[in-house]
């Protein structure tokens, strides 16, 4: 019987021929693999070579269009014709951060060898969460992640995880922050019990100008945005640090109880450090857990010439750092640290099928101990650590430098412009400024709202906005080393066209 089941099956998998099999990637489709890959990267060349503005301009009703014309149930016949639809709703459209030109979010450039680790990453498609998914990759994450806490000047005892993003890392440092003043001061663990009844008092200062993460992280953990309290800043907008101590001081008052300080190291909008020794002397002075938001500022991490601008971070007792903004990495490559590793043990949680109790983990390691919301994690680790092999730390730190010298640069050339309003100089590389023609009486915010709204269906520049007091301004946001003067000046040539036309028309 048994041996008639056996031909049967070899029957059955005989009838199904070897091209059936061909999508799967395995040791038989190494032909359809590297026909694939080869017509992707001739579509990237393509893209390279053809794009010549950073955004085609293209209206979200025609690509809406576009992309609900396709009918998902009817595969397309070959690769050429999948590479082709892609390039009509994809490619073809996709916002160019490689081009100076592009000057508006935190998007990077990446480099070539996080590119190509990229592709090995996910033919191989290791997890992280396990020794047994990932015996070299749960070590070369390990010694990243050391060397990262070294940069920042923790000594052997720190640790941490790669994360999905810096709004994942910011919800990490709050989570440990909340957690461990429960456990320390009112001897309750809100792993196993929930929030304590005091929670409702809790709260986390913030600088004014601090990443809008943090109020949707407190909400998240049943905090609610009423535990966010946002410090008044400085003429530069960096947190005030006298103003937070007079913060720290009403909240008591007030009968509610501090619990962390979330400080930031370069500020979406304008690139400034808030004074981090300083608040790391409150912080110790009111036993509060200090989080330092360095998610844009951890490029400083690289350049010996600035890097005294993060003095102070050494004393976090968490830190959010996000190499795909500042590394020149591929989205998404960002971690989170603690100075104190015995901190994480505080998210630790076992199951018999993946990461039991009784398991030795100095023996075996596993990652997903450290990690907060993601079990299957990819290996995103390998392309920091090819960067870092190939190109070194140092060639990366000039990269920094060169950015925050351009910014330099282009904040003297609008300061000196009598047709520009620049608001402050910046730590980093953000610049926010208007075009405010000297003497013209009319609105200035609607004027430089057409600016930015011409440019980006114009596709020619693209520039971010904000807005400060309730008034409208074009934002700059230099993170290409590629990015030269003349290209500033261009654009500052093209900002005034197009404010000129609006004036005059």
């Amino acid at each position: 019987m048994q041996n008639l089941l056996d031909n049967e099956q070899e029957v059955l998998v005989k009838s199904v021929t070897d091209d059936f099999y061909q999508d799967i990637f395995h040791e038989n489709s190494e032909a359809e693999y590297t026909n694939a890959i080869a017509l992707v990267q001739k579509r990237v060349s393509g893209f390279l070579e053809n794009t010549k503005i950073p955004f085609s301009g293209i209206k979200p009703e025609e690509i809406k269009s576009k992309v609900e014309a396709v009918n998902l149930d009817q595969p397309l016949t070959d690769y050429e014709s999948l590479w082709d639809e892609i390039d009509e709703i994809y490619v073809n459209h996709a916002t160019a951060y490689h081009l100076p030109e592009y000057i508006a979010h935190l998007n990077c450039p990446v480099v070539i060898p996080a590119l190509a680790a990229d592709v090995l990453i996910s033919a191989i498609n290791s997890s992280q969460d396990t020794y047994d998914q990932s015996a070299g990759g749960t070590f070369i994450e390990r010694k990243l992640i050391a060397w990262t806490g070294e940069q920042i000047g923790y000594n052997v005892d720190c640790d941490g995880i790669f994360t999905g993003g810096g709004s994942q890392s910011n919800l990490m440092g709050l989570l440990l922050a909340r957690d461990y003043f429960a456990l320390t001061y009112l001897n309750w663990n809100i792993k196993l019990n929930g929030c304590p009844p005091e929670a409702s008092k809790f709260r986390i200062f913030v600088s004014e100008k601090s990443h809008f993460s943090n109020q949707k992280n407190a909400s998240i953990l049943g905090l609610g945005e009423q535990s966010i309290i946002q410090v008044v800043t400085d003429s530069r907008y960096r947190m005030d640090a006298e103003k937070l101590k007079q913060a720290i001081i009403e909240e008591k008052e007030k009968g509610n109880i501090p619990i962390a300080i979330v400080a930031t190291a370069g500020t979406t909008d304008f690139g400034n450090i808030d004074p981090l020794s300083e608040i790391a002397v409150l912080a110790k002075e009111h036993e509060l857990w200090m989080h330092v938001d360095a998610a844009y500022g951890c490029g400083l991490l690289l350049t010996d010439k600035y890097k005294h601008l993060l003095n102070g971070i050494e004393q976090a007792d968490s830190v959010t750092i996000d190499y795909h903004k500042s590394f020149f990495q591929p989205i998404c490559s960002s971690a989170f640290m603690v100075r104190n590793k015995q901190h994480l043990h505080i998210i630790k949680h076992h199951a018999d099928y993946l990461n039991p109790k009784e398991q030795d983990y100095d023996e075996l390691p596993a990652q997903i101990n450290k990690s907060l919301v993601q079990s299957t994690r990819r290996f995103d680790a390998l392309k920091l650590w090819c960067t870092l092999r190939y190109m070194g730390r140092t060639k990366l730190g000039q990269y920094t430098d060169t950015i925050i010298e351009t910014t330099q640069q282009t904040a003297a050339i609008l300061e000196n412009d009598k047709d520009f309003e620049l608001l402050t100089d910046s730590d980093l590389s953000v610049l926010v400024f208007r075009y405010k023609l000297d003497g013209w009486p009319g609105d200035t915010c609607k004027m430089n709202l057409h600016i930015k709204k011409k440019m980006f269906f114009n596709g020619e520049v693209l520039v971010a906005s904000t807005k400060v007091n309730g008034i409208f301004y074009l934002k700059f946001t230099i993170l290409n080393p590629l990015t030269t003067i003349a290209h500033i000046n261009n654009m500052l040539s093209i900002i005034k066209k197009h404010g000129n036309e609006y004036i005059f028309s």
